[in-house]
C-alpha cells in the first residue's frame, strides 16, 4: 500500500496530543493537505471511472485529457471551484463561454459538498496565479463537461477539520464527519498497520488466521455479557468478551500459532511458548507494522513486575516518559513529632511516601495545593502534606514547621530536590498511599504542562511490559472470596504453585499487561492447561460452578499443550499512535459513552409481537415513564 508523504506531515500533527494544542492544529494540517496528493496508482483508478484522483496532477500532465470524481470544496465567484477526494484537491475552471452554459449552470449551482464528474484538459495556471502551497497548484482543469452526481443538501456543520462540533452531533452525522481529513487518516493508518500485522503473522511466522462463533454460552466470572435469546424457552446466547475458550480449545486441536483480528483487538495464541516467547513475538510485531515516518520501536521493551509498579508509580500502568517516581521515606520520619505520620507508621504496613514536583512552587499555585490536598481526603481519606524547600513557601501546611533540619537535609539527599521543587507527602497503608501519589503524579504533570513545562514529551512512545500479577483479588462484595485478577484460565507462577494450597492470595500469576504511555494496549497470559489445576482453581479457590467449562475441562483432558496468548486494543493504540483524543476517532462507527448510537438509534424497542417467538416480555419499570421513553 502506498502511503503518501502528505500523510506523514497529518501524521506528525497528529502525534502531537490535541488536549494540549494551544492553536488548534487542524488548520495548519489543512492547509498542508489542500497542498497535498498521492501519485498515479493506475491500477487503483482502473476500478473506477475516472481516469486520476484528484491530487495526482502536475505539470507533467499537461495537456492531457482527464476525468476527475469529488466533492466541491469551495467555489469562488462563479469562476473557480476546487474539486476533493481523499488523495488531495484540484482547481477546476468554469467555462464562461455561451457554447458552455450547461458546464457552468452545472458547477456553479449545486451546493458545496455536492458529487460531480468533471471532464477537460490540463492546463498551466495564468502566470503569477500558481499556487506554491499547493501540489496541484501549477496547474487547473480546463472543464468541457461536467454531470451533478448527487446534490448536498444544506449540511448540520462544515465539512473542516477546523471547525468546532460537538461529539454527539459528529456521532449523529457520522456519515459526514467521516470525509473530514482526520477521520480519513485514522481510518488508513488503522488499515495499514493492521495489514501489516497480517502480513508479520501469517506470512513471515505461519500463523494461521481463525474466525470463532459471535455466539457462545454464558461463562463465570468477567464483566457482564450481553445475551442473545433464541426461540427455544429460557435459553439464552451470550456475546462472548473474547474468544479465549475458543483461543485454548483450537491448542488442544493442534493448531499451534495461530490468530484473529475482531473489530476491536487482535487475539493471538500459541502452543509450546512461555511468557518471553510471546513478548518477543509482539515487540516484534509492533516493530513491524509501525508507520515509517515515526522513530523506529526500539526493542526489547523494558520490564517491571506489578509489585514494583505499584510501589514507583502508584499504578499497574505506568506513564515512564517522565520521572516523578514514588520514593519511601518512611526512615527519614522514624523520630518525627508529626502527628499523622507517627499514627502510620506505628500501624502494621505504615508507610511515608512522597514524590517530587519539580519546580513546583515556581508552576503551582495555592489554589492547586488546597485543591491536591482535598482531593487526597474526599478519595483517599489521606493527608495530603506539601513541603516546600524554600521555607517562605509552606502554604497552608503549619504542619510542615515540625519537620526538623536534619529531616529536610535528608529528604533532600533521597529525593535529588532542588530549590523551586516542591515535595507532596502522605502516610498511610502501602498500597493506598502508592495508589493517591500515582494519582497525584499524573495529575500534577498535567497541571504543570498547563502552565508551559514539558514533562512528556508527545512525539514519544514509551512502552513497558508489566509482569508477575496476583493470580486472585479478594471480592469487593465480599473480601473473604476471591476472584480472578485476570480470567479464571490464567496460569499461576511456578515458583507459586504450592501457595494455591496453603495462602493463595499470595500467588503470583503468569499475566503480563503492555503499556504504553500509561495506557494498557495489551494483555495476556500462560493458561492452564492441566485439567485438574483448572477444576481445583474454578471449583475450590472461586467457587464457579464447573458444569458452566465441561467443555473446556473435557478438552484439557485430551492432550491439551502448553499454551499462552495475547490481545492487543487496536482502537487504544491507533488512537495513541494518532494523537486523538479519543477512541472514538479511531473507529468507523463507534458508539457513545452510554454505548448507543445516535446515527441510527440504536438500541431500539421491539414490538411485543416480535418478541413472542423468543418467549420474552418486557418488565417496564413502574416508577419512571422517562426510563421507558429510552
Amino acid at each position: 500500500m502506498y502511503f503518501p508523504s502528505w500523510l506523514s506531515q497529518l501524521y506528525k500533527g497528529l502525534s502531537r496530543p490535541i488536549r494540549r494544542t494551544t492553536q488548534p492544529i487542524w488548520g495548519s494540517l489543512y492547509r498542508r493537505l489542500v497542498q497535498s496528493s498521492q501519485r498515479r496508482n493506475p491500477e487503483f483508478n482502473s476500478f473506477a471511472v475516472r481516469t486520476n484522483t484528484c491530487g495526482e496532477l502536475r505539470s507533467s500532465h499537461l495537456g492531457q485529457e482527464v476525468t476527475l470524481c469529488g466533492w466541491i470544496q469551495y467555489r469562488r465567484q462563479n469562476t473557480f471551484l476546487v474539486l476533493r477526494d481523499f488523495h488531495g484537491l484540484v482547481q477546476v475552471v468554469i467555462p464562461q463561454d455561451e457554447s458552455a452554459a450547461s458546464v457552468k449552470k452545472i458547477l456553479c449551482e449545486a451546493p458545496v459538498e455536492s458529487v460531480v464528474r468533471v471532464s477537460g484538459t490540463v492546463i498551466s495556471r495564468p502566470a503569477g496565479q500558481e499556487n506554491p502551497k499547493m501540489p496541484t497548484g501549477e496547474i487547473e482543469i480546463k472543464v468541457k463537461t461536467a454531470e451533478l452526481l448527487n446534490a448536498c443538501k444544506k449540511l448540520p456543520f462544515e465539512i473542516k477539520d477546523f471547525m468546532k462540533k460537538t461529539e454527539a452531533l459528529r456521532l449523529q452525522y457520522r456519515y459526514l464527519d467521516l470525509r473530514s481529513f482526520q477521520m480519513q487518516y485514522n481510518l488508513r493508518l488503522r488499515s495499514q498497520m493492521v495489514m501489516k500485522m497480517r502480513e508479520y503473522l501469517c506470512n513471515l511466522h505461519g500463523f494461521v488466521d481463525i474466525e470463532t462463533p459471535t455466539l457462545f454460552k454464558r461463562t463465570p466470572g468477567g464483566a457482564k455479557e450481553f445475551l442473545v435469546p433464541s426461540r427455544e424457552p429460557g435459553k439464552f446466547y451470550s456475546l462472548p468478551q473474547s474468544p479465549q475458550q475458543f483461543k485454548q480449545l483450537l491448542m488442544v486441536g493442534g493448531l499451534d500459532s495461530f490468530h484473529m483480528l475482531l473489530w476491536f483487538q487482535i487475539d493471538i495464541e500459541m502452543s509450546f511458548v512461555d511468557q518471553t516467547g510471546i513478548q518477543s513475538l509482539i515487540e516484534g510485531l509492533l516493530q513491524y507494522s509501525w508507520p515509517n515516518d515515526k522513530d523506529p520501536v526500539v526493542v526489547p521493551f523494558p520490564t517491571v513486575t506489578f509489585t514494583e509498579a505499584l510501589a514507583t508509580y502508584g499504578t499497574d500502568k505506568p506513564d515512564i516518559r517522565f520521572g516523578m517516581k514514588i520514593i519511601d521515606i518512611s526512615d527519614v520520619f522514624r523520630n518525627t513529632e508529626i502527628g499523622f505520620l507517627q499514627d502510620a507508621l506505628s500501624k502494621p504496613h505504615g508507610t511515608v511516601k512522597a514524590i517530587c514536583i519539580p519546580e513546583g512552587a515556581k508552576y503551582l499555585k495555592r489554589k492547586d495545593i488546597e485543591s491536591i490536598r482535598k482531593f487526597a481526603a474526599d478519595h483517599f481519606n489521606q493527608e495530603i502534606l506539601p513541603v516546600f524547600l524554600n521555607a517562605n513557601r509552606n502554604w497552608n501546611s503549619p504542619v510542615a514547621n515540625f519537620i526538623m533540619e536534619s529531616q529536610r537535609l535528608e529528604l533532600i539527599r533521597l529525593m535529588d530536590t532542588h530549590e523551586e521543587d516542591v515535595v507532596l507527602l502522605t502516610a498511610g497503608e502501602h498500597n493506598k498511599a502508592c495508589s493517591l501519589l500515582g494519582k497525584l503524579r499524573l495529575e500534577c504533570a498535567d497541571l504543570l504542562e498547563t502552565r508551559g513545562m514539558v514533562l512528556r514529551d508527545p512525539t514519544l512512545f514509551s512502552f513497558l511490559w508489566v509482569v508477575d500479577f496476583p493470580l486472585f483479588l479478594p471480592k469487593e462484595e465480599n473480601p473473604r472470596e476471591l476472584e480472578s485478577a485476570h480470567h479464571p484460565f490464567t496460569a499461576p507462577h511456578p515458583s507459586d504453585i504450592h501457595l494455591l494450597y496453603t495462602e493463595p492470595k499470595k500467588a503470583r500469576s503468569q499475566h503480563y499487561d503492555l503499556v504504553l504511555n500509561g495506557n494498557e494496549i495489551g494483555g495476556g497470559s500462560i493458561r492452564i492447561h492441566n485439567a485438574e489445576l483448572q477444576r481445583y482453581i474454578l471449583a475450590t479457590l472461586l467457587k464457579e460452578d464447573v458444569k458452566m467449562l465441561s467443555h473446556l475441562l473435557q478438552a484439557l483432558d485430551y492432550g491439551a499443550p502448553p499454551h499462552g496468548g495475547i490481545a492487543l486494543g487496536l482502537d487504544r493504540l491507533i488512537c495513541l499512535v494518532t494523537g486523538s483524543p479519543s477512541i472514538r476517532d479511531v473507529i468507523a462507527f463507534p458508539k457513545s459513552f452510554r454505548g448507543h448510537d445516535l446515527m441510527s438509534n440504536a438500541p431500539d424497542s421491539i414490538p411485543p409481537e416480535e418478541l413472542k417467538p423468543y418467549h420474552i416480555r418486557v418488565s417496564w419499570p413502574t416508577d419512571s415513564k422517562a426510563e421507558r421513553a429510552h
